[in-house]
């Protein structure tokens, strides 16, 4: 019989799992679900935000026991863990793709083309059981996304604390969901500027409310999202992809990438202009990376559960 992990071992490999989580929901189109569910932590992770979710449920309802035995079930050091590498994550580099945004759009949005082109490829290999009516279905909801992705807002001057609060639960939503990014529909309701400017701040009043959306959208989410997977896996996993795929067009790098005079992303697809040749490596070079993260992963063990 092999021998537990130390503590420590497992600890650390929760916080750079939930290091590259949060890197991955800074970055429109990449989503964080994604990063869980090809480094294999995600059932396990929809398990404890759904267990987290009842227990609150249970505790409005008045049943405390029930709730203290629901609680019980949620892997707290394995949640914090993930939570510890997401803000730093988020705390780190936060200012560095604001001024990457503002100063190299197009090289920028080549680095995000490449990324999502990684988790998509990676995304594929997910299926249980694939069929034609998975592909008809992830080809019908990509072709939905792009076409309506061009609808993109323009960023949100002046938010007001109640749109802060909107944000984290959309955010939130997407960040346990793969193939949906939550920096991505943030760009898309013109939200992404006032996040991250909030974040490079610090605006903490700003913060703490949207922190209360991610909460509230993470408890009442997990819950619903962990009866589809159960349930319907493979058609939910197409849906994903479609909208992973449909998400190429607001990553487009040409004409204006993903940093126009509005802080949004480009909606009107152009051809690649002079410099094509630098944001075509990078695109290459990003998807071969988020390749080679999946084959990594898949030749490792996931890594046990701390031991006391």
């Amino acid at each position: 019989m092999s021998r537990p992990r130390p503590a420590w071992t497992a600890l650390a490999g929760w916080w750079w799992r939930g290091l590259l989580m949060g890197t991955a929901d800074l970055v429109p189109g990449v989503s964080g679900g994604t990063v869980a569910l090809v480094t294999r932590i995600y059932p396990r992770l929809v398990a404890s935000l759904d267990a987290g979710a009842g227990a609150a449920v249970l505790l409005l309802r008045g049943k405390i026991r029930a709730a203290g035995g629901m609680l019980r079930k949620v892997e707290w050091r394995f949640v914090a863990s993930l939570i510890a590498g997401a803000v730093m994550a988020a705390a780190a580099l936060a200012g560095v793709i604001e001024r990457l945004l503002a100063e190299q759009p197009v090289r920028t949005a080549a680095v995000f083309f490449g990324l999502m082109a990684g988790a998509l490829a990676a995304a594929v290999r997910l299926f249980r059981r694939p069929s034609a009516v998975h592909l008809a279905l992830a080809a019908t909801v990509g072709a939905v996304a792009f076409w309506g992705f061009g609808f993109q807002s323009a960023a949100v001057s002046s938010p007001a604390w109640w749109i802060f609060f909107l944000a984290g639960a959309l955010g939130a939503c997407a960040f346990i969901l793969p193939g949906v990014s939550g920096s991505f529909l943030l760009l898309s309701i013109g939200m992404y500027q006032p996040v991250i400017r909030a974040l490079t701040g610090p605006d903490l009043p700003a913060l703490a409310v949207f922190a209360l959306g991610v909460a509230l959208g993470l408890g009442s989410f997990s819950r619903f999202l962990n009866w589809l997977l159960a349930r319907f896996h493979d058609r939910l996993l197409a849906v994903m992809i479609g909208l992973m795929a449909g998400s190429f067009r607001i990553l487009w790098p040409w004409p204006h990438g993903l940093g126009d005079e509005n802080g949004a992303g480009a909606t009107i697809l152009g051809a690649p202009g002079p410099d094509w040749a630098v944001p075509v490596v990078l695109a290459l070079v990003s998807a071969g990376a988020v390749i080679t993260l999946v084959l990594w992963a898949d030749r490792r063990p996931p890594p046990e559960p701390p031991v006391s």
